[in-house]
């Protein structure tokens, strides 16, 4: 099926209006014609060749919302007119101990990525969500329960928010656990919108005094500015988990002084350069830890999707048109969005 798209041919070129093939649905798929698609920094390391192996031509967005207009004739769970979304997985080998475990991210045969992943569909990769439909195997597919009005904020959770959620919830996040995050951005504002939700003390830490007011009025109890050592001080030893959010090579010994005994130091920001190596007795002193954590698996990325529902949560957004994509990786490279760019992939029919 012919589908307008946009993509690039290179990673020095632009992002342009391309026409894209997608199959008709097999038995187990569902076709969703596209609402709105978040934009994540992964499409632009990408779609730019900042990071290794891009195929091109390439097509990014991983954050998609949309309505079912097809399904196969073995699909169970969904029927046309249903709102969904898919996130950044639509395959993986469904038999290994990660997959059995809905663990998918850490598939371990590989998962195939909603962009830039294997498929024998043309031209041989996966093209993402900056087009007007996806065809995507039923697993894949997740339930959105947010009224219409909503689903363009709901887009980013499909990345942001369970980059943010599954940490959370795998360090037990709630009443009684005092919870740091570290930058307040596209995955930082989700983190403390959801830590505040589980019902933990939330501590936001920021270089700029000027997001104190943004960061309080995202649920969190405290602000820090992280490059004042005397607000940085008095916590020290008193945090369960930090969830570091940013993207940039920092030092995290400063962090990791402020976790108690049994602490854990959490990245989920990927930085261009690596982090300074921190210092190994701020870790053996108190049993402390510097862990990771990648998005998350389907059940618990429906798990999240169901907890934002309930509790009202969507992402902070600013809409954009399809044509102004470039312009917008330009403003996100800048930090210039609030917090998380949104396409209205109604603009792509004038492409």
């Amino acid at each position: 099926m012919n589908t307008k798209a946009y993509g690039a041919y290179a990673g020095d070129m632009p992002l342009e209006p391309i026409d894209i093939q997608r199959r008709a649905p097999g038995p187990r798929d569902v076709q969703v014609d596209i609402k709105y698609c978040g934009v994540c920094h992964s499409d632009l390391h990408t779609v730019r060749s900042e990071w290794p192996g891009t195929l091109y031509p390439c097509v990014p967005g991983h954050e998609i919302v949309g309505h079912v207009t097809a399904v196969g004739a073995e699909v169970k769970g969904f029927k046309a007119g249903d709102t969904v979304g898919v996130g950044c997985l639509v395959g993986s080998c469904q038999h290994c101990a990660s997959c059995a475990e809905g663990l998918e991210q850490y598939c371990e045969n590989g998962f195939v990525g909603t962009y830039n992943g294997p498929t024998q569909d043309p031209p041989g990769h996966t093209l993402g969500g900056y087009s007007q439909r996806i065809v995507v195997d039923e697993k894949f597919v997740l339930k959105i329960r947010h009224p219409e009005e909503q689903l363009a904020a709901v887009a980013p959770l499909l990345c942001a928010g369970i980059t943010t959620y599954s940490p959370l919830r795998h360090w037990k996040t709630g009443p009684g656990k005092k919870v740091g995050v570290v930058g307040i951005g596209g995955l930082g504002h989700m983190a403390i919108k959801l830590a505040h939700a589980m019902g933990a003390h939330v501590v936001a830490f920021t270089t700029s005094e000027r997001k104190r007011q943004d960061a309080h009025h995202l649920g969190a109890d405290e602000v820090v500015v992280s490059r004042d050592p005397g607000q940085m001080t008095p916590h020290a030893r008193s945090f369960d988990l930090i969830l570091d959010t940013v993207a940039a090579s920092h030092d995290l010994d400063a962090f990791i002084g402020l976790l108690k005994r049994d602490g854990t130091l959490c990245l989920v920001g990927a930085p261009e350069h690596p982090h300074p190596s921190p210092g190994v007795f701020g870790l053996i002193i108190h049993r402390k830890s510097i862990a990771g954590s990648f998005i998350g698996g389907l059940p618990e990325t429906q798990e999240m999707l169901d907890f934002c529902a309930e509790h009202g949560i969507v992402s902070d957004i600013e809409m954009i048109r399809m044509e102004q994509i470039d312009e917008a990786y330009e403003r996100m490279l800048k930090s210039d969005v609030k917090y998380r760019f949104v396409i209205d992939s109604a603009s792509l029919a004038n492409t």
